[in-house]
């Protein structure tokens, strides 16, 4: 094979089309860009977002209107109003309130909210609990326990804890760390000074009466 035999492909080359060649070639005349107008002339090509004259999309889209948090949970609410009336004793779970109707969306999470009177005696399962909900139903008698979502498996309160203290306890070392590296070492002069406080310390604890000697000198003359 020699260098003039190579050739693309067939099909892999395509020829340009011929434009203003005559009315034989269906793209005479006008070339295929229509009778006047701005986009038949030499230049008149308009960027891909122009609509016309109208707003353009880029322009009419809102933009920096607010944050909208990703990580946000929506809970289905609940007051302990609504659950007054539960005799004492009873085993309230999401989908017992799911069964009498209580709450509308079952496919989210369940809070508790505390507005209206507490009922006395229960047990309470949810995924989250509002302070105020918490005090009413502690002072009602009611116990409460939240679970995890989506499992809605108990929640372990004593684990929570122990493992929000050693983050906090991490933070606290990553903190005493970083000011520890920022504040560097003592300067000569600073370390001087502490040198020298200590010596004249000593001097004026081995002579105490140096001092009222001389007060006592001042106050004759």
């Amino acid at each position: 094979m020699k260098l003039h035999d190579l050739h693309p492909a067939p099909g892999s080359r395509k020829p340009s089309r011929r434009v203003g060649r005559g009315h034989g070639s269906g793209r005479g005349k006008t070339a295929g860009r229509g009778t006047k107008g701005q986009k038949s002339r030499a230049g008149g090509n308009l960027p891909a977002w122009f609509e016309g004259g109208q707003t353009p999309l880029h322009v009419r889209t809102p933009k920096l209107h607010g944050f909208k948090n990703r990580f946000r949970v929506a809970y289905a609410p609940l007051n302990v109003g609504r659950l007054s009336d539960v005799a004492s004793g009873t085993l309230v779970t999401p989908d017992v309130l799911a069964h009498d109707g209580l709450i509308r969306d079952t496919r989210l999470p369940v809070k508790i909210l505390g507005a209206g009177d507490a009922p006395k005696g229960i047990t309470i399962h949810a995924h989250g609990f509002s302070r105020s909900a918490l005090d009413k139903l502690a002072a009602a008698g009611s116990t409460v326990q939240r679970l995890g979502w989506p499992d809605n498996a108990p929640f372990d309160e004593e684990a929570e804890a122990a493992v929000a203290a050693g983050i906090a306890e991490k933070n606290r070392k990553r903190q005493a760390k970083k000011g520890k590296a920022k504040g560097g070492t003592p300067s000569r002069a600073a370390s001087a000074a502490e040198a020298e406080a200590p010596e004249s310390d000593a001097a004026t604890s081995a002579d105490p009466g140096a001092g009222a000697s001389e007060s006592e000198s001042e106050s004759e003359a």
